[in-house]
């Protein structure tokens, strides 16, 4: 997720990438996919101060020297088309000519550098652009067999059983990939805590591994914090997503595959979004290009003071130090378009900037997937059906407790007992942090530490089903900017969704210490606010605005599963935190999924899908670790 909010993205654009080595050599070309990941792409990128990512491309280099070394020894020929089969593999997570950390740990080939990894990268790339060329079919080895020669059999084995087993090939709902589940289990029995998007992932692909799965969730609905509601009234009838609703960078979004596999049409959210003093006038383009790009000069500052700062400073506390230093909005009009694009920030990282760390708020940027960001009409809970459909699932099943030891693993709800040889724990970190489940034994220190650390805010909304779309339907979102910055974040952006739920709707975001206060406001003080603003806007220009058919509030932070929205770094935390909560506990007993468990993705949709196809992966290796150490014993 970019995590300077929707409406400064930088948008990565794979035709734009490809042309940039149109003219280079081929020793170039080598080294501007080397460096897309690393700041020569995306301006956002080069803001990232992750080491860990620091640490990968210091094995780009090293494997650009091998590659140097031992270019007369037999490096792999497959097409032409080595360099854009490279970029759709960092579109889907991977380094364009080096090993992920994950790889790595795999053992997915048996040198450190050289000819190998250089030939492993080609295949892996290779099969990655294959499949994504034709998400519906199930890929095979064989369809590789009249391409790759045969003394590279074995290194074909490995790159495609790692991609198959972690879940960046053959994933997804198509018949192709339903037809592989095993009708009869054959593998130990997996619990699954959470129906989300994480819980939904792992599942299914367990199933396809052939575990027993039972999920268990304690709403009545599959899809945790993607919802989707039918609101309906008047002849009208509207799809609102309440929680979740971009499709962000869907160049390689996972949830784009789904979504190309169902034959869904995405909608590419447009850039414009015009915004509107309090008193409804529009404001002026000069005055808030002006503002948005001081406030942008800003971000850019603090990402290069940072390091040079201690890491207990929040950027909300740099930024406006920052500010003031620089002379940046000194008239009302100005900081009330500034306190704007504050609140846009707080909207992305569902956080209050006096709580976002300076130093790691970004941490996640350099992994950008790429490509637009984009709505699903008719709503993501399309999606969530989808993944649903055939998976065992028992709702109104709220997990209290987990006992988990060398053999076995214990779930209790308040009327049962699960019992499993592994169980996956997906529920949200503000569950976590509320210490609403009771783990046996307690968890690690370590875990307890990040679970404290790491934050988790809050964005609401509310959902307006009026009897004719009155706004301006040519455009996707447009703001409303407050004349005091104790509101700021209070209904300051609306997105049209008129064009994609399938009726006149309205939501309206509530972000910030807003969304906090929303929480304790009355239904009717609500509606009153938000209509208040749209006739500010619409009336001075002749425009009626009429009373809403019907209204749906959130109320993320009071819901016990979920009790926020989603995590971001705060201040003493870090990237590390997201790999901690993501370990394993319990000698491969316990595992842990979702948006909050991955430093490259946190904070989004798809990044909770990835994390169970991870701890899919990873719970079918322990389950054959100690299958083989059984079968060594009984020897």
């Amino acid at each position: 997720m970019n995590r300077r909010g929707g409406r400064s993205e930088s948008k990565q654009c794979l035709n734009h990438v490809s042309s940039d080595f149109v003219g280079n050599t081929n020793e170039e070309r080598s080294a501007l996919v080397a460096t897309s990941l690393s700041g020569k792409i995306s301006k956002t990128r080069g803001n990232s101060l992750n080491f860990a990512h620091r640490n990968v491309h210091s094995r780009m280099v090293k494997s650009r020297i091998s590659k140097k070394k031992l270019v007369a020894d037999e490096i792999i020929f497959i097409n032409n088309e080595s360099y854009s089969e490279a970029l759709v593999a960092i579109t889907a997570g991977f380094p364009s000519d080096s090993l992920k950390d994950e790889e790595i740990e795999a053992g997915v080939v048996s040198e450190d550098g050289g000819t190998e990894v250089y030939n492993y990268i080609l295949l892996r790339n290779h099969i990655i652009t294959k499949w994504r060329g034709n998400v519906s079919i199930w890929l095979t080895k064989d369809m590789f067999v009249d391409v790759i020669p045969e003394q590279y059999s074995g290194l074909l084995d490995s790159a495609y059983n790692y991609l198959l087993s972690y879940g960046y090939v053959n994933f997804g709902v198509t018949l192709a990939i339903k037809d592989k589940i095993p009708t009869r289990p054959s593998k130990g029995r997996v619990i699954v805590i959470g129906a989300g998007l994480a819980g939904l992932a792992a599942a299914r692909q367990l199933m396809l591994f052939g575990f027993e799965v039972i999920v268990l969730e304690g709403r009545k609905r599959a899809g945790g914090r993607v919802y989707t509601k039918k609101m309906e009234g008047g002849n009208k009838i509207a799809a609102a997503d309440l929680g979740g609703s971009v499709l962000t960078s869907t160049l390689g979004n996972p949830l784009g595959v789904l979504a190309r596999q169902l034959s869904y049409t995405l909608h590419t959210v447009r850039d414009r979004c015009p915004l509107y003093h309090a008193d409804g006038t529009p404001v002026d383009e000069y005055l808030d290009k002006k503002v948005e790009v001081a406030y942008n000069e800003l971000l850019e500052k603090a990402s290069k003071v940072r390091q040079d700062l201690s890491p207990i400073i929040s950027l909300g506390e740099a930024l406006e130090t920052l500010r003031k230093d620089s002379s940046v909005a000194m008239n009302d009009e100005e900081m009330n378009l500034f306190n704007w694009h504050l609140a846009n920030l707080e909207y992305a990282n569902a956080s209050l900037l006096s709580k976002l760390s300076l130093r790691f708020w970004d941490q996640d940027d350099p992994y950008d997937m790429g490509g637009d960001h984009c709505f699903l009409p008719g709503g993501n809970g399309r999606l969530i059906d989808a993944l649903a459909e055939n998976v065992p699932i028992s709702f109104e099943k709220t997990v209290h407790t987990i006992r988990y030891g060398r053999d076995r693993v214990k779930v209790i709800t308040a009327g049962q007992v699960f019992e499993g040889d592994m169980v996956l724990c997906t529920v949200p970190l503000g569950v976590l942090k509320r210490g609403s489940i009771s783990f046996f034994p307690e968890l690690p220190q370590r875990k307890l530490d990040t679970i404290r650390r790491l934050g988790f805010g809050l964005l609401n909304k509310v959902a307006l089903l009026f009897p004719y779309v009155f706004w301006d339907s040519n455009v996707d979102t447009f703001g409303h900017v407050a004349d005091d910055s104790k509101h700021r974040g209070e209904f300051f952006l609306f997105y049209n969704y008129a064009t994609v739920s399938g009726g006149p709707l309205l939501l309206a975001l509530v972000a910030g210490k807003a969304a906090h206060r929303f929480e304790r406001m009355t239904p009717t003080d609500a509606v009153t606010k938000v209509l208040q603003i749209l006739k500010g806007i619409y009336e001075p220009q002749g425009i009626n605005v009429p009373k809403p058919i019907q209204i749906v509030f959130t109320s993320w932070g009071s819901d016990p599963f979920s009790y926020g929205s989603y995590s971001s770094v705060a201040v003493g935390a870090s990237g590390d935190d997201y790999d901690i909560l993501a370990e394993t506990v319990g000698d491969g007993r316990l595992f842990f999924a979702g948006e909050a468990t991955t430093r490259h993705y946190p904070a989004t949709m798809h990044g909770a899908f990835l994390t169970g196809l991870r701890e899919a992966a990873k719970m079918a290796h322990h389950a054959s670790v100690r299958t083989s150490h059984l079968q060594a014993e009984k020897k």
